[in-house]
């Protein structure tokens, strides 16, 4: 699976199908999404036949899902409630077993549900989701090369599966295929059903992120524009539109599309974003209150499932200035995991303290997987340029700025870049 996938920019008009809903098709929002569809049918059966432990584990996967939709976590204490019914009527069922590691991985407890997973599939070797929920928990741990290995296990067992797709965008997205990654989302989008108009916005909103990255702005606007209109107001699609109104330098637009995020579903994380948008556009006093807002709210999240602590730290580095609390904060979450946004957390942390060349480690973990990120890029160029390696300095703000013109960091990176004139040394 390593080997790139090369495809030519495809246009939009492949990715609408002809969509059985004359609600979603004229614009309109139905009034019930697929998930809610699913958890009112669930509903009812478990009414019916609360002796059947099936309903409840159908009733629990409709609630995660809803997750996704929403970005409510409370569907998770709800699917959880249901997954103990299930278990009660029948201890040893696989099905609530397995939907019990797709529930703690949305809870981002990922060594716990590796540990299950592994378990699991030694009782059931064939079964394709597992090896996926093993892929999904080594992604999130950093372990990339096994992460690797499952997905392609997943594609061997049941060639042309959506979620094995899913995984493998994924891990292209990882090792800097962006051609390859938009190549496995594209298969997927094109093999889902009309139907399942949340699935299509999600993949849809993947692809803009893809583009987002690679400094495609006017075309990630066209996916997250999609988006929307396969699943009106998704939070994924608000998000994303909005991410483009910045990096289009219309800031007071991506205000109120994460307004109208916000009103979908609010956790304090979402608004750091909107701090953001609110500094840009000139509206100081209620970007400090956002930004404000957002500390409070994810300083009681700290450690636990569902935080946002590697934002906290890029916002402690970045905005508070409070480099001790960001490196107390980035040991914390690097302890648990390693993955490459973790590793860039806690590099800029380091460099943010002083010690230069652990920070440089750390990065260098980051970049080792093939990552292409801007902001990333930066951070190294910050930390070679504290080291006196110029060249490399040089090369690395040269090397975001390329990659991605609009990004968060660009101003920063091209003023970098103009200050600079390169050494003979380099980054390894």
């Amino acid at each position: 699976m390593k080997s790139k996938k090369s495809i030519c920019l495809f246009s939009l008009w492949l990715l609408v199908p002809l969509l059985a809903s004359n609600a979603i098709a004229s614009g309109q929002e139905p009034q019930l999404s697929p998930a809610e569809r699913k958890i009112a049918a669930a509903r009812r059966a478990v009414a019916e036949h609360p002796e059947k432990y099936q309903f409840y584990n159908d009733l629990a996967l409709a609630l995660i899902r809803r997750v996704r939709e929403t970005s409510e976590f409370n569907y998770y204490d709800q699917a959880e409630d249901a997954l103990k019914q299930s278990l009660r009527l029948a201890p040893d069922n696989f099905e609530s077993q397995k939907l019990h590691i797709l529930l703690i991985l949305g809870r981002e407890q990922y060594a716990q549900a590796r540990d299950a997973a592994r378990a699991l599939n030694k009782r059931m070797p064939d079964d394709v989701m597992v090896w996926g929920y093993i892929a999904d928990a080594d992604l999130a741990l950093g372990d990339y090369d096994d992460a690797e290995k499952r997905t392609q296990w997943m594609l061997d067992l049941r060639p042309g599966n959506t979620p094995g797709f899913e995984r493998a965008a994924r891990l292209r997205t990882f090792y800097g295929d962006f051609d390859g990654a938009m190549d496995f989302l594209r298969q997927a989008y094109l093999a889902t059903p009309p139907s399942d108009s949340e699935d299509l916005a999600w993949y849809t909103s993947q692809m803009g992120d893809l583009d987002l990255m690679a400094g495609k702005v006017e075309d990630a606007g066209k996916f997250f524009t999609q988006a929307l209109q396969l699943f009106p107001r998704y939070y994924l699609g608000l998000e994303g539109m909005a991410r483009v109104r910045m990096a289009q330098h219309r800031s007071a637009e991506a205000v109120e599309l994460l307004r109208q995020r916000n009103q979908v579903a609010c956790h304090p994380q979402d608004l750091l974003a909107l701090g953001k948008a609110l500094e840009a556009a000139g509206r100081r006093d209620e970007a400090d209150r956002a930004y404000r807002e957002f500390e409070a709210g994810v300083r009681g999240l700290i450690a636990k499932p569902g935080n946002a602590d590697r934002e906290l730290v890029l916002y402690y580095v970045d905005r508070a200035h409070r480099p001790d609390e960001a490196l107390r904060i980035a040991q914390i979450e690097v302890a648990r995991r390693h993955d490459v946004a973790t590793l860039d957390a806690y590099g800029w942390a380091l460099y943010a303290n002083g010690n230069f060349a652990e920070a440089r480690r750390q990065l260098e973990k980051a970049l080792s997987v093939g990552v292409r990120d801007a902001t990333l890029f930066f951070h190294v160029g910050c930390v070679a340029s504290k080291l006196d390696d110029r060249t490399a300095a040089a090369r690395y703000f040269k090397q975001s700025l390329d990659l991605n013109p609009f990004s968060d960091v660009a101003a920063a990176a091209r003023e970098a870049l103009d200050r600079r004139a390169p050494a003979s040394a380099t980054l390894r």
